[in-house]
């Protein structure tokens, strides 16, 4: 059985670093819609730009998991977890316009859920076809962070937690037509949002594939299905 190379702190520290910058900058993008139209469908009534930049944080979950082993992706995800919730909460103390607490509480439970499942499916599958394992677990991953973070964050259901901070209700439960185009279909704003997030985290997980195999051949790692 084949063995990863040994985790360093450095190791670490980068992984965990660009973690951070990429769901510290969701965070942030995630409350943006896209002002646009593309063939007569207005793109913000399913799309933000958070959903172009998070898929990122699957990839260098799976490129630790696949050069160092399920143990170290766990730690980077877990490091990555306190530090993305971290920063947010200082910059929401310094300006209030960053964040919201209930974006982070969403953010936060979406992003523990959906990056270790991703830890556990690509482990599995971490033998096959080289492209199987991270494609698998970064759609799954995705489809399970888009409906908690959406969820929380905008449906009337958690209000809750808005008003538990003295804010004004952040959700997004107004009826809007469905992807933009189907105006007999009327469903609310976050759930048109994140079925159009998850087409284009989608898409971009499919793109992401070529750094992802371009970092496989340049470091040449070694797969192993025994770490824990």
């Amino acid at each position: 059985m084949e063995k990863t190379r040994s985790f360093s702190v450095a190791d670490l520290a980068i992984a965990v670093f660009a973690m951070a910058i990429v769901v510290v900058a969701s965070n942030f993008l995630v409350q943006f819609p896209v002002e646009h139209t593309l063939a007569g469908v207005n793109l913000a009534d399913l799309l933000t730009w958070g959903a172009f930049t998070y898929p990122i944080a699957f990839l260098v979950t799976d490129l630790t998991n696949r050069r160092f082993g399920p143990s170290a992706a766990r730690k980077v995800v877990l490091t990555g977890f306190v530090i993305a919730i971290v920063v947010p909460m200082v910059f929401w103390t310094i300006n209030e316009a960053f964040t919201t607490p209930r974006i982070l509480v969403a953010s936060g439970t979406a992003f523990l859920v959906a990056q270790l499942l991703d830890v556990t499916i690509f482990d599995r599958l971490r033998r096959l076809t080289w492209w199987k394992a991270p494609i698998a677990s970064s759609l799954i991953g995705s489809m399970i962070d888009t409906l908690l973070f959406f969820g929380i964050a905008f449906a009337a259901a958690f209000a809750f937690i808005d008003v538990s901070f003295g804010m004004e209700d952040g959700s997004l439960a107004f009826p809007v037509p469905f992807l933009g185009i189907a105006d007999a279909f009327q469903v609310p704003l976050w759930a048109s949002l994140a079925v159009g997030d998850f087409m284009v985290k989608m898409l971009v997980a499919v793109a992401l594939l070529a750094p992802y195999r371009f970092v496989l051949n340049m470091f040449q790692p070694q797969p192993n299905g025994s770490a824990a």
